[in-house]
Formats: C-alpha cells, structure tokens, sequence
C-alpha cells in the first residue's frame, strides 16, 4: 500500500484521462492521495478544485490554499472562500503554502505577507500547513524566511505541518523536524544531483516522512520527462528502500500509516498495514 500525499490533479494536463491516472494508481497500490487545493488558474482559479476531486473519491482527501506565485493575484473575496472552505469534511491541510524565491512571481515582501495570513487561518481552523520552499540561486535564501517565520507564526500552535517536495539541507532538514514538521520527498530524490535530498531522506526518522509524487511535476526515474501520475508514487519509496534497507512495500506501509497517525485519519477499511517496528 501507498500513500501519495500530495498531487495536482485538478490541471488541464489531466482532463482527457483523469479517471485512468486514479484507477492505475489504485492497481499500483496506492490507497490513499492528498489533492492539493491551490487553484486552477490563471490567478487563484477555483480554489475548491480539490474538494470536488476528493468527493467523489472517498481514498482522496483535500487541502486548500494560495500558493506563493499567485500571492499577488490574491483578492479579499479569496480568503473569505478558503475560510468557508476550510470546514469541508474532506480538507485536511491548508496548502501548499510558503515563500518561492525562485521564481518571484509574486514580489518576496508580498509573499511573506500571504503566508502569514494564511498561517493565521489554519490556525483559526486547526488545520496543519502544506509549506512549499524554493530558495534562490543566489545568497538570498527563502528558507531562512520560511523557518523565522514559521517559529514567529505557527510552531506554538502545536498543528504542525509538512516541508512538501523537501529539497533543503540537512540543517534545513533538522531544523524542520524540530518544529514538529514531516518531510515529503518527491521524484526529484531518484535524480543523479540530489545527494541533498537523499541524504535528508536517510537522516530523517522513519516514522517522519511521507512519500508524494507532486504530479504532474518531477516524474522519478525510471519516467524522468514524462508527465508524472499518483501511480509513480512506488518509484520514491522504492529510492527510500535502498538508501535505508526496507523493501518499496515496507516504506509505503510505514509512509501511509505516518499520514493516517498525522492527520488523525482511519486507514482504509480493507488494508490492514503491518505492525510499527
């Protein structure tokens, strides 16, 4: 069993075969799938697109939120949504949220602003953080804003959250643990220059990481350039196997009940996950 814990489902680039890409997730194993709800664009789009994939799915949960390229699109009318959207029973997580000073489509000072908006609103609704950080390639580094801003804002509250698609440093990596994050490794763990990611994803605790797939972004080797799908989700875990010994399946038993345990949710019905080590 496999759980991806965050996918983008809701694009164009899934229209034409949407219901093919869930059913070969299922037949690959995959149990469970966290929509991420920021929108189908252009802007801030339709920022319920992920609930209305998780409820006809009862295996998909849902998030909402404003991811930091549309910060400077976002209107006061889009707030008042996500907080009315918030209460859905199918969301669980407000995201994915956070700084990318990568690309700066949104002006930096803009983007820190959103955010801690938005933390504010999770907390006010008790829902955990999807945090979503892309540094620069200069010595402007989004993380060090991303973790100040986190212990200003949102560590006290004792929700937590998840460093989504983790592509930080074993500082990085540590300083997240401590303030009660999971970290989620997508595709990029399987590519040649990410001895970063892998040496974070060998460090962390076991029982403190997730498996995702970010689809259709970063498909992992062995489909490198192809569009990425839920079902690719085995690849990760498989990558995590061998740099810490358990097979693909054990990883994805253990990734699945980290997610169940996390978000305080009851496994599925007809899987009975092997006993915690």
């Amino acid at each position: 069993m496999f759980t991806d814990s965050h996918a983008h489902l809701d694009g164009k680039r899934f229209d034409a075969d949407r219901a093919a890409v869930l059913a070969r997730a299922q037949a690959a194993g995959v149990t469970t799938m966290l929509a991420i709800g920021n929108g189908d664009g252009p802007g801030t789009g339709t920022l319920d697109c992920a609930i209305k994939l998780a409820q006809q799915y009862d295996w998909v949960y849902a998030t909402v939120g404003i991811h930091p390229h549309e910060a400077e699109l976002a209107k006061p009318e889009d707030f008042d949504e996500l907080q009315r959207l918030a209460h859905d029973p199918k969301v669980i997580a407000w995201g994915e949220i956070g700084l990318d000073y990568f690309y700066d489509h949104s002006p930096r000072d803009v983007q820190q602003r959103v955010f801690v908006q938005q933390m504010e609103m999770a907390r006010a609704a008790k829902l955990p953080i999807i945090i979503h950080c892309r540094p620069s390639d200069n010595s402007e580094n989004a993380w060090d804003d991303l973790l100040r801003l986190i212990r200003e804002h949102w560590a006290s509250n004792g929700l937590g959250g998840v460093l989504h698609c983790f592509t930080g440093s074993l500082d990085h990596a540590r300083a997240a643990l401590d303030l009660g994050f999971m970290l989620s490794f997508a595709g990029n763990i399987t590519y040649a220059k990410a001895q970063n990611i892998r040496d974070a994803a060998g460090m962390a605790p076991l029982d403190r990481i997730f498996v995702e797939t970010d689809c259709p972004y970063l498909a992992p080797v062995p489909h490198r350039g192809k569009r990425n799908e839920p079902a690719f989700v085995v690849e990760i875990a498989r990558q995590i196997g061998a740099l810490r010994g358990p097979s693909a399946e054990e990883i994805g038993g253990q990734t699945s009940r980290n997610f169940y345990d996390f978000f305080e949710l009851t496994s599925p019905a007809e899987v009975l996950l092997p006993p915690a080590n």
